[in-house]
């Protein structure tokens, strides 16, 4: 056992890991995590309205391990929070707030909850809050599995939203995935009874590991089971394509060579399986969609209702 360089004599003791916490989650000890904090420093426009609003619109979450964990003691009070009795739609990887500030707009009768470990993605979200007069939208900079497992409170969400998450393409990482049997049963918990799951992505692997999960899970049932499958499904479409070896994940430009991802899955030819929900219509168009339209892949989004 090691000991600690602040006092040679006591033995270095590790800080327990709590129950809820992102420790407890695999966040530390070489253990894996679905996410890469890639930059936390703010400038110019994010560090101004960070600094002079983050206080209105930022949930101050007591932390435990680090500095996207959430203290297992700490419960998100909603109605307290927003200063009514409403419906609550969570967002787990709000990104730079494009479409739960667009949601928000169209629901002013809804209140909406941003979760990101992205600061400035948050500033982004905060500057969106503002400049359209929201106040229906609060952001919090926490790591997801524990929003879900401990800071909201059972059965309180109404609908829960995972677009675009990161894929992980590379088979070794797919452990990485947000969405797992795991977070599959966490989101149960969060959310009531009849409450709904949409999740989007723009990769075809994912998409079947994710309609995989859920599958497998009691706590959900698939609101378009059967449906767009054969010749109308997109993953069969995407299977006879080929697109994804050809673009990989940017548009193909001109006098450059194609890049291919290598990691799309196996290729049944047919999807006989389907549940493929249409296009969520409340899910704006963002310029991250947008890019996927123009590499020329196809949107998987799928939708499930809390049993």
């Amino acid at each position: 056992m090691s000991e600690s360089p602040e006092n040679p004599q006591q033995p270095h003791v590790p800080r327990p890991v709590t129950p809820g916490t992102q420790a407890s989650f695999g966040t530390y000890g070489g253990r894996p995590v679905s996410f890469v904090r890639r930059g936390t420093r703010l400038q110019g426009r994010r560090q101004a309205a960070w600094a002079e609003h983050a206080e209105r619109w930022a949930v101050d979450v007591p932390r435990h391990v680090a500095n996207t964990s959430v203290h297992p003691d700490y419960t998100f009070d909603a109605a307290a929070e927003f200063g009514r009795e409403a419906p609550l739609i969570v967002e787990i990887g709000s990104g730079l707030g494009d479409a739960i500030c667009h949601a928000a707009e169209q629901n002013p009768d809804t209140n909406f909850l941003a979760v990101e470990v992205y600061t400035p993605g948050l500033a982004n979200t905060i500057i969106k809050i503002n400049s359209r007069g929201l106040n229906n939208v609060r952001v919090v900079e926490a790591n997801a599995p524990e929003v879900l497992a401990t800071m909201l409170p059972e059965g309180s969400v109404s609908e829960l939203w995972v677009f675009f998450p990161d894929p992980w393409h590379k088979s070794r990482h797919h452990k990485r995935r947000l969405i797992q049997p795991e977070f599959a049963g966490l989101a149960a918990r969060a959310l009531k009874p009849g409450g709904l799951f949409r999740i989007a992505t723009d990769w075809s692997n994912y998409a079947v590991h994710v309609r995989d999960v859920m599958a497998g899970s009691g706590d959900f049932e698939n609101l378009h089971t059967g449906e767009r499958r054969g010749p109308e499904s997109p993953l069969t479409q995407v299977w006879q394509s080929g697109v994804e070896s050809v673009v990989g994940g940017a548009p193909v430009r001109e006098g450059r060579a194609p890049v291919s991802t290598e990691h799309t899955g196996p290729n049944e030819g047919v999807d006989e399986t389907g549940g493929w929900a249409p296009r969520f219509e409340g899910r704006i168009r963002t310029s991250f969609e947008a890019k996927a339209h123009e590499a020329g892949r196809l949107i998987f989004d799928l939708c499930y209702r809390r049993r």
